[in-house]
């Protein structure tokens, strides 16, 4: 009985476990490619903005300026998290440039 019992338990035990892994495994979420980013696309606007053409995921621009007064210090500049495909756009003070790229997740 002592047999069986533990036959059945170890049997258990490889279904939950086995079940709990499927459960938690996630399809593969590949981060967006070819990703470039583009300083005033828009004519008369100061802004940046970020395209990604393929993969899943999602992506947005992000910018670092030093403000001209310098006790005033860096200021991190972000546009929206958008899929892969559509464009992240923000528009950005009129200070330097010390950083720009594209975050990808």
């Amino acid at each position: 009985m002592n047999a069986r019992r533990f036959a059945a338990t170890a049997f258990a035990t490889v279904l939950a476990t086995t079940g709990l892994v499927a459960a938690t495994a996630s399809g593969a979420n590949a981060a967006p490619t070819g990703c470039t980013y583009t300083l005033d696309p828009i004519p008369g606007e100061h802004g940046a903005s970020s395209y990604c053409s393929g993969g899943t995921g999602e992506h947005r621009i992000f910018v670092m300026e030093k403000h001209f007064l310098a006790e005033a210090g860096l200021i991190p500049v972000w546009g929206p998290w958008v899929p892969a495909g559509q464009t992240s756009y923000t528009r950005l003070p009129y200070h330097t440039i010390i950083d720009i790229r594209v975050d990808v997740r």
